[in-house]
């Protein structure tokens, strides 16, 4: 009986777990498949996109014969177009060894020459970051089997994740081979800030983001694990060695030898052709204008035209901070910066109207600059307009709540950031109207209305004035001093609370006391009336009345003087 008991358990047992192992593996075995039909999907996709971006690509070459002086912007179509085909391209090599449908064609040729080309396109990505950059091939030419457009993947992912994550310092690549030249060994190391201990086990692993966030750049994970793909492919080992703060090597380990590889793999009918890796990697554009050069262009601009309306783009992409420099620049002055730090030097330098600025930046992001300058009483009047490729509520409502004006997401049209920006310039015309009105009302009807900190503020500008009316010697840096802050930071204030700038201002007041002097005592001598208000020469002081008011000052009393 008891055995019989045992028995029958020992069946319930084995049917037991057959049930449930079967249960995994059909799981599973869906799971495969879903990952398989959203593998084609995405490779469904991404032949879909490499479409029309090869239409667009044509076109600009197009456009570029019919009009090439707008050279400039067709190098930053065509960058981005570049970064977008080899972004959707890693996408479909990384779906395709998902499915195991990568697949190899070697071909014959220089191996060593290819490498050196190859390495050699990302030299500008090197140049823009300031960092030193080698290649050494040993021998300098030696003949194999690769698969270029596999070992292009390889060499470039592992030389823009050097880039990408050494700020300064070097990067070099070499490469040997074995003794009898049947493999070649591929060493690239750089002096970068490292891979700490504990990330090095997921370090090949799809969708890891590694330290993107800390360092502040961009990245969506498939780098390394389709280079680990693509170096297996060709039956070959990669590995990595890596100290924090002191910098990462990657190993590879590649056949080039014609038996190392099966029939179907070999591609007899061509040889490499050492001309294919000949576009320049641009990913950080080596062709943007200097931001330095640009400012430059602002400064010299707005010597000219004192009036214009001057604005700070912050954005760290340096194609789109040309581009936005470029289309703002024909109705605005424009400075740029390309991080938070930058942009805080150039705020308390320059005087500013309005500020642009992208939320993710390396140094300093866009909302701890905007609260820099929402905290600093010195600049919180100034308008800010934040640009971000997050869509998630909880941050518009972040930036908002820290004084953001504005929160546009990416990608936006510049017709849409310039729409903001005139919204935000008019609305603060017609506030600068309601003040200008005050500054000709007298002590005790502006005391009964202005009460905000920028009415105190424009009360105690006029105060200064008032005090130094008959002192034609009152100029910007005396007025500066008596409102004890800096010229850019009064230029700021009275920018943003009249229109003004400190000449036009101190100008404005003159001329409105003049008037109403002059309606006091009709019977004043021009020339008395002038030296009251802090004009040395009457000729001139006359010419300025004329013109604001639209009559000379000795018309304009005699018109008041009851006995003429």
């Amino acid at each position: 009986m008891n055995l019989r008991i045992i028995l029958i358990l020992a069946i319930l047992v084995i049917v037991m777990i057959i049930f449930l192992f079967g249960k995994n593996v059909y799981q599973r075995s869906i799971r495969v498949k879903q990952r398989l039909q959203m593998g084609q999907v995405f490779t469904n996709i991404t032949h879909e996109l490499l479409t029309p971006l090869t239409v667009i690509s044509a076109s600009v070459d197009q456009l570029r014969e019919e009009a090439p002086q707008y050279d400039q912007n067709y190098d930053l179509m065509q960058m981005n177009i570049q970064r977008m085909v080899r972004l959707l391209q890693q996408i479909l090599e990384t779906s395709k060894s998902q499915a195991g449908e990568l697949k190899l064609l070697v071909a014959q040729g220089d191996v060593m020459q290819y490498i050196y080309n190859t390495a050699l396109c990302l030299q500008p990505l090197m140049n823009k970051k300031h960092l030193k950059f080698s290649i050494e091939c040993n021998p300098q030419s030696m003949m194999g089997w690769i698969d270029t457009d596999k070992l292009d993947k390889i060499i470039y992912n592992l030389l823009s994740n050097a880039a990408k994550y050494t700020n300064e310092g070097e990067v070099t690549l070499q490469a040997w081979t074995s003794r009898n030249y049947d493999y070649i060994y591929i060493k690239v190391r750089d002096t970068g800030s490292g891979i700490p201990k504990e990330k090095m086990k997921k370090l090949f692993q799809r969708f890891y983001d590694g330290e993107y966030r800390q360092h502040k750049t961009i990245g969506i994970g498939l780098g390394l694990a389709l280079t680990r793909d693509l170096v297996r492919l060709h039956k070959g080992s990669i590995n990595c060695e890596s100290e924090e703060n002191k910098g990462t090597t990657f190993n590879i380990r590649i056949p080039i030898t014609k038996e190392s590889f099966r029939p179907d793999q070999i591609d007899e009918k061509h040889e490499i052709n050492l001309t294919i890796p000949k576009e320049v990697i641009t990913d950080i554009a080596s062709t943007a204008a200097d931001m330095n050069a640009m400012n430059a262009e602002m400064i010299t601009n707005d010597l000219l035209v004192d009036d214009a309306y001057r604005i700070l783009v912050v954005e760290d992409n340096p194609e789109l901070l040309m581009l936005m420099h470029h289309i703002l620049k024909s109705q605005y002055h424009v400075l740029v910066a390309k991080n938070g730090k930058e942009a805080l030097k150039i705020i308390h330098k320059t005087p500013l109207d309005l500020i642009v600025s992208d939320v993710m930046m390396p140094e300093m992001n866009g909302f701890e600059l905007t609260r820099e300058i929402k905290e600093d009483p010195n600049y919180s009047h100034l308008p800010i307009i934040l640009l971000t490729a997050n869509t998630q509520e909880e941050n518009e409502e972040e930036a908002l709540k820290i004084g953001a004006d504005e929160y546009l997401t990416k990608p936006f049209r510049l017709g849409d950031l310039r729409l903001r920006i005139d919204n935000i310039i008019e609305n603060r015309r017609r506030a600068q109207q309601d003040f200008i009105q005050k500054i000709g009302e007298s002590d005790i009807e502006r005391q009964e209305t202005l009460l905000s900190p920028e009415q105190l503020f424009l009360e105690k500008a006029l105060n200064c004035i008032h005090e130094h009316l008959d002192d034609s010697n009152y100029d910007r840096d005396a007025f500066a001093a008596d409102m004890g802050a800096s010229s850019s930071t009064l230029y700021n204030k009275l920018r943003a609370i009249t229109g003004m700038n400190v000449t036009t201002f101190i100008r404005d007041v003159r001329m409105k006391e003049a008037r109403r002097l002059a309606e006091k005592d009709p019977s004043m001598r021009v020339s008395d009336l002038a030296y009251k208000v802090g004009f040395q020469d009457p000729k001139y002081f006359s010419t300025c009345f004329k013109k604001y008011f639209g009559i000379q000052p000795k018309e304009f009393m005699e018109s008041l003087n009851p006995q003429n």
